[in-house]
């Protein structure tokens, strides 16, 4: 832990390996909470499909490891849109386990995909985030810069509540 009571979180590429720890965290979200718009988590099988298409779009995929080595949290780019004109357009994905929220891994991981997409020479990443209660990501996506750009009301319907998606927008310099 740092002087102010957040771990120091080891920033790296995703590998095939954590995918089990990936599953595991994305799996709880999906479960759990409202983040995620998926019902039922995916398969450890499906999980490795969907990391092997965004590595072999060339999208980053990053790791935060703990102290202790376990995964703390998960985040990636991918594709806004399919169509081509979207192609400087990249959609962000953060997830933090959730015995370690708070701590700062949701924070670096962001970073870690901002200055990702620097690099990449992407011009805009959107945040999709679900539920207008999420306050912990939308707060998160302001703190790096981001800023919302429009709620769709009641687009999703999970656990018996309708769900909203915030869209928060991060433009980075040419």
């Amino acid at each position: 832990m740092n002087g102010e009571g957040t771990a120091a979180f080891t920033i790296r590429p995703a590998r095939a390996a954590d995918l089990p720890a990936i599953r595991a965290i994305y799996g709880h979200h999906v479960e759990n909470g409202f983040a995620s718009f998926e019902e039922v988590a995916p398969t450890l099988d499906e999980m490795r499909r969907r990391f092997d298409a965004l590595q072999a779009g060339g999208f980053p995929y990053l790791v935060a490891v703990d102290d202790d080595g376990a995964v703390a949290g998960y985040a990636y780019l991918g594709s806004y849109r399919p169509r081509s004109a979207y192609r400087f357009t990249v959609e962000d994905s953060v997830y933090v386990d959730p015995v370690r929220t708070g701590r700062g891994a949701g924070r670096v991981l962001l970073a870690g995909l901002i200055a990702a997409a620097r690099e990449r020479g992407y011009r805009e990443i959107i945040a999709v985030i679900g539920d207008s209660a999420n306050t912990g990501s939308i707060g998160l996506h302001q703190a790096l810069g981001f800023a919302p750009v429009g709620v769709l009301r009641n687009v999703g319907f999970k656990k018996g509540r309708w769900l909203d998606s915030v869209l928060m927008q991060l433009s980075l310099p040419a």
